[in-house]
């Protein structure tokens, strides 16, 4: 999941470039990819590139490739809307400041970015979960896979995919989770209970220093 994000970064300042051709290649590299379906796009990865250019994937890699391929176009549209809400004026100061424009995008624009998209991140995140279940047509052991094969064994399709449906439901309550007490934390004043747990532990050593003295 970590590479879908940072491609995205890099493919949104691709496309907000300066120079045209640079921004022109991020535009089509978007467009094609998000119009490309999970399945097509593993299928493709899996058996297109072996069959263009010799060389064969296993199937994670082929399923980390093909979601990664997929996800970061969409990463790219989330960053990019991230970076254009951030007031123009905010760039102006750093710049009246004497800052560079690497050192702009890193302390001031990035930080305020990544909080303005983190909402939109952990719903891409629970689709790429959700994804995952196009690997089954590659071979690959995941949870449409398993029921597969339990379904061939059992025959009780409506009870084994009702169960898969609920451990995925299960697995996008857990990342919503994360993703809102992230977005929590970064808020100001920080709230959410990581920033609760940080502050009870950072307290706990102040205590303990003042008893200690």
């Amino acid at each position: 999941m970590r590479p879908n994000n940072l491609a995205g970064r890099w493919h949104a300042l691709a496309r907000m470039s300066r120079y045209k051709i640079v921004s022109g290649f991020a535009t089509a590299y978007v467009n094609i990819f998000r119009g490309i379906p999970a399945l097509v796009s593993v299928i493709w990865v899996y058996f297109g590139w072996s069959l263009l250019f010799g060389h064969n994937f296993t199937v994670f890699q082929a399923g980390v490739i093909a979601l990664t391929l997929l996800y970061s176009s969409f990463f790219c549209e989330i960053f990019r809307s991230a970076l254009q809400a951030i007031p123009k004026g905010q760039r102006e100061a750093g710049m009246a400041l004497g800052m560079t424009r690497g050192k702009i995008f890193k302390s001031i624009l990035a930080p305020q970015s990544i909080k303005i998209a983190i909402p939109n991140i952990g719903s891409m995140y629970i689709g790429m979960i959700k994804d995952t279940s196009t690997f089954a047509i590659i071979g690959m052991v995941e949870v449409v896979r398993v029921t597969q094969n339990l379904n061939s064994t059992y025959f009780q399709p409506f009870v084994l995919y009702t169960a898969a449906a609920g451990l995925y439901v299960a697995i996008a309550f857990l990342i919503d989770f994360i993703f809102r007490n992230v977005e929590l934390n970064m808020a100001y004043p920080p709230r959410g209970r990581i920033s609760k747990f940080l502050n009870r532990k950072k307290k706990a050593s102040v205590e303990k220093i003042i008893s200690s003295t």
